[in-house]
């Protein structure tokens, strides 16, 4: 019995090193990569960036934020060339995964300043459309 919760307590420790591990991982790139911008950040110095909403092309028909242009993270690698590298690049969807990934794959592809909305559209309190689709 003694040997089974060793073992079980073993599991649990390394379970638990690989968390912080990944954790300690997505810092040092989100570092490298550019910065996550609060609401606040995001609507002040939005009007010199290109918005890239990353979420469905039906998600972004129902509501986006103003100003931001439809890309969808499924097409992403292969439209990422209509975004332009001499200006800042300002990322949203729902899930901050995905956005990491694409602004980690612009960071790889040469692109300066990536900057991504922290707290998702879910929480985006700033002005918003609707496409009249």
């Amino acid at each position: 019995m003694n040997q089974f919760f060793l073992i079980l307590n073993i599991v649990l420790v390394v379970i638990l090193l690989a968390f912080l591990i990944n954790w300690a991982w997505v810092k040092i790139l989100t570092k490298k990569i550019g910065g996550k911008l609060s609401n606040d950040e995001f609507e002040k110095t939005m009007r010199k960036a290109q918005i890239i909403d990353l979420r469905s092309k039906e998600a972004f028909h129902k509501k986006h934020i103003l100003g931001a242009r439809s890309l969808p993270y499924t097409m992403f690698k292969y439209q990422y060339q209509e975004i332009r590298p001499d200006l800042p690049v300002y990322l949203y969807s729902d899930a901050q995964t995905m956005t990491l990934r694409a602004a980690r794959f612009l960071k790889k592809k040469g692109y300066q300043k990536i900057c991504w909305l922290a707290d998702g559209f879910d929480q985006w309190q700033g002005k918003t459309k609707q496409s009249k689709y």
